[in-house]
């Protein structure tokens, strides 16, 4: 994602001819895409890489056979902005609603299935792809990714004759965990330095991986499927989640545990295997991947770029020197704020091999969501989805030892944060006000800033940013109130700091 040069339609063209009549005159054979993606499943819960108690061996065969991704990033923390930009290729705040939770997805976004359904591609998608939101409200008069219809019988009933892109979803390992932890040692389990080491935790963690692992075994089964048509070697498979976990300083959250997901692809016919990359790359480079490999021309609009040389290199480690950084932020992820409000929490984030910089736009919002009196029902640090480990967390906040756990889970943050990662890997020690960070800071600062500019985020031009005045498409908000709340808003707004 870190090359922002434009796709040019002429050179395009003649990389096409070149993709689609190889030396001997005789048309290449489309691939067939299989692209799996988990609801909350973030890095790094897969044995692949090194989580010894998460049991996944689909993923890590896919691994194994293809390449894992050791930097792989979404656009936004929260399912539909994360969502919203794969299926564009595009970086969330320039989306429009796009880029909040509970939304919709505006026509005018070209839409990577829809594009190969244009090339010839039979498609398709099952459970939860894109969305939450109202697809019908940007003008779609069909779901985003075409039909429902369960793997299986979508192999059994396709036409054979075309190659086709099948998004499988599933609702796992979203909250909440009515079936338990299974057989998932909860003693074994890996508490991150944030949360306390206590049995709920522990359990709560446990029942997390229990759906991971029924995840990894729903592709597992899909890639038998694969396997009896077989169509598996030329079939890509990109197998990945929407962000992080639904956990404290996850789900919604800029810190690796929020931001950094599982990625491993595979396609035995085109790419060698056996290889991790640690190229920083977002989602949003998939949907020009899946263009790319179909030789589909890739709209200049699309700011992620294609990851087929890197596949194809061979290579391991730092494949492209170039992807050395990587941009993420949110808008409004649960109408969180003090009721009545539907604002958001806006942040950008900057991620690079020894630095993480966020810059929070309205330092004085609460990043969680209000301690009471929130919109959203949920009430309490609403934009965090309820569990054992956030209950622990909120009801012992004044115990011994447990204030830190709160503070870094539910208070309010600076304007800016800094961590140094290869030293302080849970992003916990902000730097940002030490004078001998400075020069780091800086230059952090800056280079997410010029990205940011260049690829027209709303809060850093001239356009006016309206992601707090958005509906939110669901049905517990009443829309005449909304609407009130948006006026409001409207005539307030104008009151802000230097960035929007």
């Amino acid at each position: 994602m870190i090359d922002l040069k434009l796709k040019c339609p002429l050179l395009f063209a003649v990389g096409f001819i070149g993709t689609m009549l190889p030396a001997n005159g005789q048309e290449e054979e489309q691939p067939n895409i299989l692209f799996c993606m988990a609801d909350d499943w973030g890095w790094p819960h897969a044995g692949a890489y090194g989580d010894e108690v998460v049991n996944t061996p689909h993923f890590n065969q896919i691994a194994e056979d293809g390449v894992l991704f050791q930097h792989a990033y979404i656009s936004s923390p929260s399912c539909s902005p994360s969502r919203n930009a794969i299926l564009t290729g595009q970086q969330f705040y320039r989306l429009g609603q796009g880029a909040n939770l509970h939304s919709t997805l505006d026509t005018k976004y070209s839409n990577f299935m829809m594009l190969l359904r244009e090339a010839g591609y039979t498609i398709g998608h099952h459970r939860k792809s894109w969305g939450p939101g109202n697809y019908e409200a940007g003008g779609y008069d069909e779901h985003p990714c075409g039909p429902s219809v369960e793997f299986s019988k979508f192999m059994e009933e396709r036409d054979k004759d075309q190659p086709f892109c099948f998004w499988l979803g599933t609702s796992d390992p979203h909250r909440p965990y009515p079936d338990g932890y299974g057989d998932v040692p909860y003693e074994d389990v890996h508490v991150p330095e944030f949360f306390p080491d206590v049995d709920s935790v522990r359990k709560d963690i446990a029942s997390y991986y229990f759906e991971v692992q029924r995840w990894d075994q729903r592709v597992g089964d899909a890639i038998e499927a694969l396997k009896k048509e077989g169509e598996l070697d030329n079939t890509i498979i990109a197998m990945t989640g929407d962000h992080g976990w639904p956990f404290p300083r996850g789900k919604g959250n800029l810190y690796d545990y929020g931001a950094r997901v599982p990625l491993a692809i595979q396609w035995v016919d085109e790419v060698e295997g056996d290889r991790e990359v640690t190229d920083f790359v977002s989602l949003s480079d998939l949907a020009p991947t899946f263009l790319e490999a179909a030789g589909v021309n890739i709209p200049v609009q699309m700011t992620g770029n294609s990851l087929v040389p890197v596949l194809k290199s061979g290579e391991s480690g730092r494949v492209d020197h170039q992807r050395n950084f990587v941009v993420t932020g949110r808008e409004r992820h649960t109408p969180a704020q003090e009721n009545p409000s539907i604002v958001g929490y806006p942040s950008r984030a900057i991620r690079t091999d020894g630095w993480l910089y966020i810059l929070n736009l309205r330092a004085q919002r609460w990043p969680a969501g209000v301690p009471d009196n929130a919109t959203h029902p949920m009430d309490h640090f609403a934009d965090c989805d309820d569990g054992p480990t956030k209950f622990v967390i909120m009801n012992h906040r004044n115990d011994e030892g447990f204030q830190k756990y709160y503070e870094w889970s539910f208070a309010r943050r600076p304007t800016q944060e800094l961590y140094d990662v290869k030293n302080d890997p849970n992003q916990l020690h902000n730097l940002a006000g030490d004078n001998d960070y400075h020069k780091v800071l800086t230059s952090m600062r800056n280079k997410l800033i010029n990205y940011l500019k260049k690829t027209e985020d709303p809060r850093f031009t001239d356009v006016v940013a309206r992601f707090d005045e958005y509906p939110y498409r669901t049905g517990y908000l009443d829309m005449e109130e909304l609407q009130d709340m948006r006026e409001e808003q409207s005539q307030n707004k104008r009151t802000t700091p230097p960035f929007r």
